[in-house]
């Protein structure tokens, strides 16, 4: 009997193991082992917060080296670089993409057909820069001491929202391409293990800027309406789209929070 259990352990544990793994080959460019079943590819969403731990982390790091040398500006730079380095811009590349199809196009059909275009147009190349001058200047008007656990908790928090997308709402078209792996709905134990792990780095921060995720979430469900009204449900690039708003709301809120505490 105790040794059925130990093995039902080591298979569970094995199990969250190679998913996990899977979630980094898929939104990393982290050197993975190639022998992982990538039909599972879609289930493996729900370590997205761990995935946010991971690069979140390195970011903060990476501000705490730099802000010893260069200014506040300068380190959350070169954090934000980091992480865009880890994650090959999966998530910004989303974002751009989703500006460029729902400020360009008219009607389900043509919003896909932009979204679905690798090239970048007007409306993602001036979306991704004022989102990313936003996130510069929020997080560096805050305290250096603060930056490296906003950077952390900002990560992991804002990959809670494409999973609450994918929960509630259908995928808007079934084809190949990076969406394939949004084709899954979390259950509500998959939803619970992911917001504990999306929201546990939030308690490091001061009490009053866990009430950033508050505001978060109100957006992400206003943009999930938004969404569906227009393409009947959501996109791969909808996703990526929903976890830079959360990010960035995130840091709005913690930032408005600040000046009460």
């Amino acid at each position: 009997m105790g040794l059925s259990i130990f093995l039902l352990k080591r298979m569970f544990l094995y199990s969250h193991l190679k998913h996990f793994q899977l979630a980094l080959s898929f939104y990393t460019r982290l050197p993975i082992p190639q022998n992982l079943d990538f039909q599972q590819l879609p289930q493996a969403t729900v370590y997205l917060p761990l995935v946010g731990w991971l690069v979140g982390g390195v970011g903060a790091l990476v501000f705490y080296l730099a802000a010893l040398l260069w200014s506040p500006m300068t380190a959350v730079i070169l954090a934000l670089i980091a992480g865009v380095f880890m994650t090959g811009a999966f998530h910004e590349d989303g974002f751009a993409d989703a500006c460029d199809g729902f400020g360009g196009g008219w009607g389900k059909q043509r919003i896909l057909e932009i979204m679905k275009d690798s090239r970048v147009g007007a409306y993602g190349a001036i979306g991704i820069t004022l989102l990313l001058l936003l996130k510069i200047s929020l997080l560096a008007a805050m305290p250096v001491t603060l930056v490296p656990l906003l950077l952390w908790a900002g990560h992991s928090a804002s990959r809670l929202p494409p999973l609450l997308l994918m929960r509630r709402y259908d995928y808007a078209r079934i084809d190949g391409g990076k969406g394939v792996v949004a084709v899954f709905k979390p259950s509500g134990k998959d939803l619970l293990f992911a917001a504990m792990c999306a929201l546990s780095p939030m308690l490091l921060l001061p009490v009053g800027c866990w009430l950033a995720g508050v505001p978060m979430l109100v957006v992400n469900r206003l943009l999930g309406r938004y969404f569906y009204r227009h393409i009947g449900g959501y996109t791969g690039d909808c996703l990526g789209a929903s976890q830079q708003v959360a990010e960035v709301v995130f840091y709005l809120g913690a930032s408005a929070l600040w000046t009460f505490i």
